[in-house]
């Protein structure tokens, strides 16, 4: 079993592999003492952003994008990288900076154990953005940051609705997020929502007029709107993402609610178990909250890999997934997975 080394909190002591060096303070410190441990956060995620070429904080001024809730202004780069000095370089309805492929169904999707499509040999159209409105320092996907260094693949609408063949059966928007890039993923799903089921990856952290919209065209068309709630905690949220989670918590309560009205699975939740940060007990104020709005909402919790800036973590350890299932269940939620079982490990 590969050895973690354990890292110092520059607040309280502690020294533990539950500790991310990179970050210099932990969950608990984070919760409990936030004023002190913002310049920490801070820190580290400027380091993170000069890394990949991206501006510290969402530039202010008069809002010239109001897609998501950064709502950058007109100086610089966009937070997400794809608006610089007033010029959009993608995501408008008639080019998108992405990569696509074909995923064999049933494929490794969040919402796979409450999939609707059974039909053999079908295959998901997967459509990778470039850019996201969050700075997650553990993101699984970071490469898409790639697309924005290189400005290329641009593809228009017409191009990606030429790649659906007979076996495609549903289209999944992820990468990156495609709330950045909304108006040229709305405007292929409008295209295709009586032919396949539309799906959403996001951070749910769009306009709410956008967020209604996505709800409604997964709904029409048999597709899943899935979330993933990061962290329930404000302060947590801030030190993984960057940003604030409030908007993603306010989309979220919309659409479970609206849920409500349908037989059908329409939203799925999720959240990735960061050891030492996302532990048991926040899992179990996230489920709370997911019960309190619908408790019908399927919920998946995801075991982490050590990745991008937060490779001094361990992997999920198993003890963690169960605790964390045990109290998400205890919430009254009512239909529960662990996704990504073989990445939990027995390091902690």
């Amino acid at each position: 079993m590969e050895e973690f080394s354990p890292a110092l909190c520059h607040l309280c002591g502690k020294e533990s592999i539950l500790v991310s060096a990179f970050l210099g303070v932990c969950g608990e410190c984070i919760q409990n003492d936030f004023p002190r441990a913002l310049p920490f956060l801070k820190t580290a995620h400027r380091i993170a952003r000069k890394y990949l070429g991206m501006p510290p904080a969402p530039p202010g001024g008069k809002p010239i994008c109001t897609l998501c809730g950064n709502r950058c202004g007109k100086g610089g780069k966009s937070f997400c990288g794809l608006i610089e000095e007033g010029r959009r370089l993608a995501g408008t309805a008639r080019k998108g900076l992405l990569e696509w492929y074909y995923d064999p169904l049933p494929s490794n999707c969040v919402a796979s154990f409450v999939c609707p499509e059974k039909r053999p040999g079908r295959e998901n159209l997967a459509v990778f953005y470039g850019g996201c409105n969050f700075s997650c320092l553990f993101c699984q996907n970071w490469h898409h940051h790639s697309l924005l260094e290189q400005k290329i693949p641009l593809t228009s609408v017409e191009d990606l609705e030429k790649a659906v063949h007979g076996k495609v059966a549903c289209l999944c928007f992820f990468g990156g997020d495609p709330i950045p890039q909304i108006p040229h993923a709305l405007a292929l799903a409008r295209r295709l929502k009586d032919r396949l089921r539309i799906c959403w990856e996001t951070n749910g952290a769009a306009h709410p007029r956008i967020l209604k919209e996505m709800f409604q065209l997964s709904l029409e068309s048999g597709g899943i709107l899935k979330f993933d709630l990061k962290a329930f905690d404000e302060r947590l949220h801030f030190a993984l993402t960057g940003v604030s989670n409030r908007l993603t918590l306010r989309n979220f309560s919309w659409a479970a609610k609206k849920a409500r009205d349908y037989p059908q699975v329409t939203v799925v939740a999720s959240t990735l178990l960061v050891p030492g940060y996302i532990t048991p007990e926040e899992v179990e104020k996230i489920a709370t909250f997911i019960a309190s709005q619908n408790p019908e909402i399927p919920y998946a919790l995801l075991g982490f890999a050590p990745n991008f800036f937060l490779t001094d973590l361990p992997p999920t350890s198993t003890s963690h997934a169960e605790e964390a299932l045990r109290r998400a269940q205890k919430q009254g939620l009512k239909n529960l997975h662990l996704g990504n079982p073989f990445l939990l490990s027995r390091a902690y």
